[in-house]
């Protein structure tokens, strides 16, 4: 097999892996949510309800694709691929196990900023907003967090810093740093209880409220995606990543990533959602000196017994 072929095709399998885990996610999120709600969720469509997720996507797909007439139609039609594909670009550095992975070495807030905005919409441009200031806010939080886990490691190569959790994973002596790259990764994604971006409560549906048919479903599928992915770094940055004995690398990184994912929605099912200046607020005033205070820790314990 050519040199070219063989990532052509590890291309084209990561592409199919994410979006049919991205799909999959939807059947699986409304079933937990059932379970932990005591209440059924979809069971009537396909056996255990698995065909809900193919009758929603034929729905999706044969509903009339509206643009309103006042929006600016370029930049509203490009909105919804900018999530998809910034994200799926983001799953070419993930190391899979130690002999799967596209590249070894986050753009997805222009698509909720161009979305809102090219909307014309109040509503929507009050959720661009939102998600522009929520994302950039958490985006420090998250890089700064994962300093200590690259001073650990030595190394800002994944790969190496999933080598590096040989002894110990690092989510022990980062755990600060894990529980503020966990909330920042929760903000990012605007899920449940920081979905403020489209709390449908106050803004409808925020950025996307003039969206309809298959671009609706993209920013859809791009949230489950995004999931996905701040679950896989999780995995590799404070838990091992494909680090596991007798069961292969591939089998013990996707249990550790689905256990995330199960948490994800957990949130969604236990916590309410918080005003949106308490969410700012306890960015700046708890999750900074948080962060910083793990930085200069973990930087003191590296000069002083790793030099």
């Amino acid at each position: 097999m050519t040199a070219i072929t063989l990532p052509l095709l590890l291309i084209a399998a990561i592409l199919f892996a994410v979006l049919t885990v991205a799909a999959g996610l939807i059947w699986f999120e409304r079933r937990l949510l059932g379970l932990w709600q005591d209440r059924y969720g979809p069971n009537r469509v396909g056996p255990f309800g698995l065909a809900q997720v193919l009758a929603d996507m034929v729905k999706i797909f044969f509903k009339e694709d509206w643009i309103p007439p006042f929006a600016d139609r370029p930049v509203f039609v490009i909105a919804p691929a900018v999530i998809i594909v910034t994200v799926l670009m983001s799953f070419a550095i993930v190391p899979f196990s130690r002999h799967i992975m596209v590249v070894d070495l986050n753009m997805g807030v222009y698509s909720v900023a161009l979305a809102g905005w090219s909307s014309d919409n109040k509503y929507a441009l009050l959720g661009s907003l939102r998600g522009v200031a929520q994302m950039l806010s958490y985006e420090v939080f998250m890089g700064l967090s994962l300093m200590g886990v690259v001073m650990l490691a030595g190394s800002y190569n994944l790969s190496a810093i999933v080598m590096a959790q040989e002894r110990v994973w690092f989510v022990i002596p980062q755990f600060i740093g894990f529980v503020t790259f966990l909330i920042a990764g929760i903000a990012e994604t605007r899920r449940l209880p920081l979905d403020l971006p489209e709390a449908e409560s106050e803004l409808v549906a925020g950025y996307h409220t003039e969206y309809s048919s298959l671009k609706f479903g993209m920013f859809f599928v791009g949230e489950y995606m995004g999931v996905t992915l701040i679950s896989a770094f999780i995995t590799l940055l404070f838990f091992g990543g494909w680090r596991g004995p007798v069961l292969p690398g591939i089998v013990w990184f996707s249990l550790k990533t689905c256990a995330f994912i199960c948490f994800f929605i957990l949130m969604r099912a236990a916590l309410p959602r918080p005003r949106y200046d308490q969410l700012m607020a306890f960015a700046w005033k708890v999750l900074l000196p948080l962060a910083l205070v793990n930085l200069l820790a973990t930087g003191a314990i590296v000069l002083a017994f790793f030099r």
